[in-house]
């Protein structure tokens, strides 16, 4: 499988804690912590623009910009990144927390998780509709059934001192996802082709027909949170119980000392760095 120039060196920082938390139906939770280290000029270098290529290829910039009369930076900060005028924040908080998730599940869970979300947005302004990430496991060259697609629902709350139901959120948003999975597949798909990924198209053939080629499934949901806004209840309150698939959701919680400030700080790096 032919990959994007994406880089992993980023997902060294993510540690996971040892936490014996559940929710109030007795799902395990994965609790993350992200410590990144920004004064590591040449880390930080190589993942500003690992973010900034999910929003357009280095490769391409150029080409892109040409007729805008602007500069890498400002054709990034004034066309293709989420802006500072409300709602821009929010939206470049759910933007890097399902980027950050996507490296996640690509680099420690070994998926191939396409990366046309953002590239393909037509309102910078706006999230991207259907669901967030969608990852995928190819054993061999034939359709196995231990091939392996999952689908993750992913909110962040990088702001504020009291925290919101956001892993909550998360699950009730995963619900939904058996239900469009065959939109956001062809949605992926047609984004693949139309970006001349053609053999990356196809490999998503594989997962469109789940009674004749059947295939495991695996649906979770994660939440990101900002240290000062993240107290143990916004596990121990959620719960799984209707969701369709609840018995075997995975549970993800990542925390991170003022969050939203990593966020700009990266956005700014990587459209100065262009």
């Amino acid at each position: 499988m032919c990959k994007m120039p994406w880089t992993s060196e980023h997902i060294s920082w993510l540690k996971e804690l040892s936490s014996l938390l559940t929710t109030s139906d007795g799902r395990p939770v994965n609790v993350f912590e992200f410590t990144p280290d920004i004064h590591n000029s040449t880390k930080m270098s190589v993942w500003a623009k690992h973010f900034r290529n999910h929003y357009a290829l280095d490769t391409e910039i150029d080409e892109l910009r040409e007729g805008t009369g602007l500069s890498r930076k400002d054709y990034l900060l004034n066309l293709k990144f989420p802006s500072l005028k409300t709602p821009g924040p929010s939206i470049r908080a759910g933007d890097f927390a399902e980027i950050l998730v996507a490296d996640y599940l690509e680099y420690a869970l070994n998926h191939w998780v396409p990366r046309t979300r953002y590239s393909n947005k037509t309102i910078r302004d706006e999230s991207t509709k259907g669901s967030d990430l969608i990852g995928f496991k190819l054993f061999d060259s034939s359709a196995s059934a231990k091939d392996m697609l999952t689908v993750l629902e992913v909110k962040a709350q990088f702001s504020g001192k009291t925290p919101d139901d956001k892993l909550q959120d998360a699950i009730e948003h995963s619900a939904k996802d058996k239900l469009r999975l065959a939109e956001s597949l062809n949605a992926i798909k047609q984004r693949l082709r139309a970006i001349g990924q053609t053999v990356e198209a196809r490999s998503i053939n594989r997962f469109q027909d789940p009674v004749d080629k059947p295939y495991q499934q695996q649906f979770g949901a994660a939440a990101l949170f900002t240290e000062t806004a993240y107290d143990d209840t916004v596990i121990t309150t959620a719960n799984t119980i209707n969701h369709p698939d609840g018995k075997n959701l995975f549970l993800i919680v990542i925390r991170a000392d003022s969050f939203m400030d990593l966020v700009h700080h990266l956005y700014d790096l990587a459209a100065n760095e262009a």
